[in-house]
């Protein structure tokens, strides 16, 4: 279950601020740490099964004061999946592309050119000087 815990800290420099987000992000369980107020004095801690009177502890013996103003639970936003437009039909292109009996794709095919040579001649080197075979 995910929550949202809101405490008030007294952060007075940029110094008590990233010390209060230091200590608020090594608690176990912390998602996401960030500062928000008018005056830039609430903590706002969202994660997991994180223990906020502990939390609220450390921060008062690291920065003196602080108070647990609220814990609530997030709700998750739920998408729904977008219908699927159907496409309009284009023209049938001749396919570049040949399949098999099974349906799985196979090398292109190439309307310009013959299909690739079923045997190939081989030349074998043969260490005397006058004569090269072929199979």
């Amino acid at each position: 279950m995910k929550q949202k815990i809101v405490i008030k800290v007294q952060m007075a420099c940029d110094k008590c601020r990233a010390k209060a987000m230091k200590i608020a992000a090594i608690a176990d369980g912390v998602i996401s740490v960030a500062v928000e107020g008018a005056d830039k004095d609430q903590l706002v801690v969202i994660g997991e099964c994180v223990d906020s009177a502990n939390l609220t502890c450390s921060l008062r013996k690291k920065l003196c004061y602080a108070t647990l103003l609220g814990v609530e639970e997030v709700k998750e936003e739920k998408k729904e999946p977008e219908p699927v437009k159907p496409k309009p039909e284009e023209e049938k292109k001749p396919s570049t592309s040949s399949t098999c009996s099974t349906g799985c794709i196979q090398l292109p095919v190439c309307p310009q050119y013959p299909p690739y040579p079923t045997f190939y001649e081989v030349a074998v080197y043969d260490p005397s000087p006058s004569y090269c075979y072929i199979m």
